[in-house]
């Protein structure tokens, strides 16, 4: 019979083996290579062999799985199918992966943009359905996830790997929301797989070298462009925000940039304070682009906004190399800075957009940390005039 210690002690092997509890239940306990511990139900129904999953351990404890055999056994007994129980939960939903992948994906996209969407769905649809797709969630365990996974990273392509289990872990833990599932597998993989090495965006944190940029960039003779590198070192937005920024967001007279959510990576709304020199950038660009939807059209059609390599083309050409300075750097570069010179890191964050877990919390940060951020954005375009005033003078 299986006792607490003995399911402390068991060890993972080379293959997936079982503890079976001998008290004539049906249970069992599977331990996999990759060390995650597994109750299982074994039962014949029609005089086939079939089991089922009640969940993983210490999640379900020894106790509570003995409760959940000994249901099961009453449902053969009766001459129910415990599986065919767990085939349909959440709403009628079938409970094979497909199936609830599909169904996962129908919600999820709702806060995700088209293009991230079907992304999500290709690479599905692409390195998980194949393998994965026509089993029941209740049947995929550890090393079955892993071995999908290892597919792409033998790809070399362990970026795609990483997102592939970050979506079916989402899946996973839709499972378990609908009753269908008690377990997330791929949380039992760490240290299974390789990790991706992080590799921080470059970025010129420097003063002096700071002045030296923005002396490069206001130099630049492409106009449309030199105001695009100017908006995105006072505003510090992401890259994708201010090559698809739209004249119709902008309030001039109240200096407020206002970005829609569904612009934004995590969809929501984002003020951006403008600083007197931003909405003198503005006014230089409104001789060029006002006329039309974008404040920075695509060369070939005004009805598209800039290529998103523009940015990093021109810092390529003013002469900084990619690992010197690229387009996302100008955020890192005002977040450094910044909090050298004391500026709250809340308002910081807040002007970053980065999102605030607690929501009372980011509630307040969105009524509180506006006057806040718009002395620092002032404050901070201001403190790049200076920087470049001191590189012009060779100081």
């Amino acid at each position: 019979m299986l006792t607490e210690k003995a399911i402390a002690q068991a060890r993972p092997r080379e293959k997936v083996y079982r503890l079976s509890d001998q008290t004539g239940n049906g249970l069992c306990l599977e331990v996999s290579p990759s060390g995650g511990k597994h109750w299982r139900f074994r039962y014949r129904h029609q005089g086939k062999a079939k089991m089922i999953s009640l969940g993983a351990y210490p999640a379900i404890t020894l106790r509570e799985a003995r409760e959940k055999a000994l249901a099961a056994r009453k449902d053969v007994e009766k001459g129910a199918e415990p599986s065919g129980k767990k085939r349909k939960a959440g709403g009628g939903e079938t409970s094979l992966f497909r199936d609830v992948a599909k169904a996962w994906w129908d919600r999820a996209a709702g806060v995700m943009t088209e293009k991230y969407a079907s992304e999500v769905w290709g690479r599905l649809d692409r390195d998980a359905l194949p393998f994965l797709g026509g089993m029941p969630l209740a049947d995929i365990d550890a090393p079955t996830v892993l071995a999908v996974l290892r597919r792409v990273e033998e790809r070399g392509t362990i970026v795609a790997m990483r997102k592939l289990k970050s979506h079916i872990s989402q899946i996973m833990r839709y499972g378990i929301a609908c009753g269908i599932i008690y377990h997330d597998p791929s949380r039992d993989l760490s240290g299974a797989l390789r990790s991706q090495k992080s590799v921080p965006m470059p970025a010129i944190i420097e003063p002096k070298q700071v002045g030296k940029l923005m002396l490069a960039i206001r130099g630049y003779s492409g106009v449309v462009t030199r105001c695009a590198l100017l908006l995105g070192a006072l505003t510090f937005v992401r890259p994708g925000e201010l090559r698809r920024a739209e004249w119709a967001e902008f309030d001039l007279a109240g200096a407020e940039w206002r970005i829609p959510g569904e612009k934004m990576k995590m969809r929501r709304p984002h003020i951006v304070p403008l600083a007197t020199q931003s909405l003198a950038v503005l006014a230089e660009l409104e001789k060029y682009t006002l006329g039309g939807r974008f404040l920075f059209p695509s060369r070939r059609t005004a009805s598209r906004p800039m290529s998103d390599n523009t940015i990093n083309a021109a810092l390529r050409y003013l002469g900084y190399a990619r690992e010197e300075m690229c387009g996302h750097g100008f955020r890192a570069m005002a977040s450094s800075l910044l909090a050298e010179q004391g500026w709250s890191i809340d308002a910081i964050e807040r002007q970053l957009a980065h999102v605030e877990g607690n929501k009372v919390r980011a509630a307040y940060h969105r009524s509180e940390h506006l006057e806040e951020r718009r002395r620092m954005m002032q404050a901070w375009a201001d403190y790049l005039d200076s920087l470049e005033a001191s590189a012009g003078r060779g100081v």
